[in-house]
């Protein structure tokens, strides 16, 4: 992809390896401000570990990580100072259950930024209010994979509403029709290399690569 517009993500050579099994395996990268990616791909293609490394809960073992200009992988870097800019939505929920949503929301604001109590509430309120994160990187690792059918709709609409606020998000999903109508773009990865991206209309339906016409295929069954 080539642009007049800096990234707000971009990633190089990114290796990761556990043990001696190389699980990311030189992956370049970029993601433009306000953009909305999907990273489609097999089980054991490195999707997760992929979006791990963007906020270092996985340490890379080669290559960088910039977000906003600054290489997270960098010793000098402060990381929790990064991490206010890039938001992670797991698969599981990862909240804590004996806390209500607002207490989960603002533990961080509290416990990390310092705020004043009162403050952190009114911040949190806003955020549930309208989720509002605009000027951030959000990482989507598969968010409705946990959800009853009947609540799928309502993240995804949530989703879309961040994307018309203008925020960046790359996201690991198995949501296909909504990678078809709502990503900019979409990267298809099989192990742990990215094997094609390009816009959604002709990586679902007419792809380059035999990977990953075999991967399309595959689901159309």
């Amino acid at each position: 992809m080539t642009t007049g517009t800096p990234p707000i993500l971009e990633i190089r050579g990114l290796r990761k390896k556990f043990h001696d099994v190389e699980i990311l395996r030189g992956i370049d990268l970029l993601v433009l401000p306000q953009e909305l990616v999907f990273v489609i791909g097999p089980s054991g293609a490195g999707k997760s570990t992929l979006l791990r490394c963007c906020n270092r809960l996985e340490e890379p073992s080669a290559g960088s990580v910039q977000v906003g200009g600054v290489d997270i992988t960098a010793r000098s870097t402060d990381i929790n100072a990064m991490r206010r800019q890039i938001g992670m939505v797991f698969q599981s929920f990862n909240l804590y259950p004996h806390m209500t949503a607002l207490r989960n929301v603002t533990l961080a604001l509290v416990k990390v930024l310092r705020k004043p109590r009162a403050e952190a509430e009114r911040l949190g309120m806003a955020a549930l209010d309208r989720v509002g994160l605009a000027n951030k990187v959000m990482l989507f690792d598969e968010p409705t994979s946990a959800l009853d059918p009947e609540l799928v709709g309502s993240v995804l609409n949530v989703m879309r509403e961040l994307k018309r606020g203008g925020m960046t998000m790359l996201v690991v999903s198995h949501e296909m029709r909504f990678a078809r109508d709502a990503a900019d773009r979409v990267i298809f990865m099989d192990h742990g290399l990215v094997v094609e991206e390009g816009p959604p209309q002709r990586i679902f339906s007419t792809p380059g690569e035999a990977r990953t016409r075999a991967f399309i295929a595959e689901l159309g069954r």
